[in-house]
């Protein structure tokens, strides 16, 4: 069994080997959940946009299930699988996200497009659940 003065020696000694060699491995990236994500709301609807650089409109599925939960589903092609590489952060293979939206879309509605890399979702809110203005009559 390593005991956890093992683990401290060990991460002392890799510090030190990245001060000698100029090296910050704090800093490297970490692995992240494939696409970014940014979801936000108004009145109208729920807009959704995911960095997917590297994928085409024909390797993208987006689904709408049960109203209000939305997936994005697709693949982004392997590189070259015969290079060497040196340092390599961005990940290939098949990727799904999920998203339980707060409330119900219209379905037949919702539009999606990319543009640079950046795929955008619009999901209208049905009229039903939009917020309905009530007027108030003096007697």
């Amino acid at each position: 069994m390593i005991s956890q003065n093992a683990f401290s020696q060990m991460n002392r000694f890799r510090n030190e080997i990245d001060r000698v060699l100029g090296v910050d491995s704090q800093s490297w990236p970490r692995a992240t959940t494939f696409p970014l994500v940014n979801i936000w709301e108004d009145q109208d609807g729920f807009y959704v946009e995911a960095e997917i650089p590297g994928v085409s409109m024909d390797d993208l599925e987006i689904f709408v299930h049960e109203g209000n939960e939305l997936s994005i589903k697709g693949r982004r092609a392997n590189a070259v699988s015969e290079r060497h590489w040196r340092y390599r952060e961005r990940g290939t293979g098949e990727f799904e996200r999920r998203f339980k939206l707060s409330d119900a879309v219209d379905v037949e509605l919702v539009t999606a497009g990319l543009t640079n890399g950046v795929l955008t979702i619009t999901l209208p809110k049905p009229e039903a659940v939009k917020p309905q203005k009530v007027e108030v009559k003096v007697t």
